[in-house]
């Protein structure tokens, strides 16, 4: 049995950009044999907070939110899912902003959810 390929980005926050720093708090998966295009946050408040005691803690929950919800939009036929491929892009173009995307990576998948959820718990969730 083959599997899928997918590209993936692990997103971060960066409290304060002028200094670079920031906590892994999700990851944005897309696989377009699957048409799938997901997003899934894990916001650890006190790691962020160790960076930036002051972090807008809200702003970082915002744009997070933003995120999945562009990547949960409707999508029907296979020409508007073109559009995934598309607003992947957009969503892993790098930035100067409080959630910025890492590099793109890819794999192969045979059960995009479960891969999504695999890579949010090894990149994103708290060791221990």
């Amino acid at each position: 049995m083959t599997g899928s390929p997918f590209q993936y980005a692990v997103l971060r926050a960066v409290p304060r950009v002028d200094r670079g720093e920031f906590v892994n708090i999700g990851v944005i998966m897309y696989c377009q044999q699957a048409e799938f295009l997901r997003a899934q946050m894990i916001i650890d408040d006190a790691r962020l907070r160790g960076l930036d005691p002051e972090v807008d803690l809200e702003a970082v929950r915002t744009a997070a939110q933003a995120i999945v919800a562009v990547c949960e939009e409707a999508s029907g036929n296979a020409r508007e899912n073109d559009g995934l491929a598309v607003r992947f892009g957009m969503l892993t173009a790098p930035r100067s902003t409080v959630v910025q995307p890492s590099p793109i990576h890819a794999g192969v998948t045979q059960n995009p959810e479960r891969t999504l959820a695999d890579l949010l718990s090894k990149l994103v969730a708290p060791a221990g």
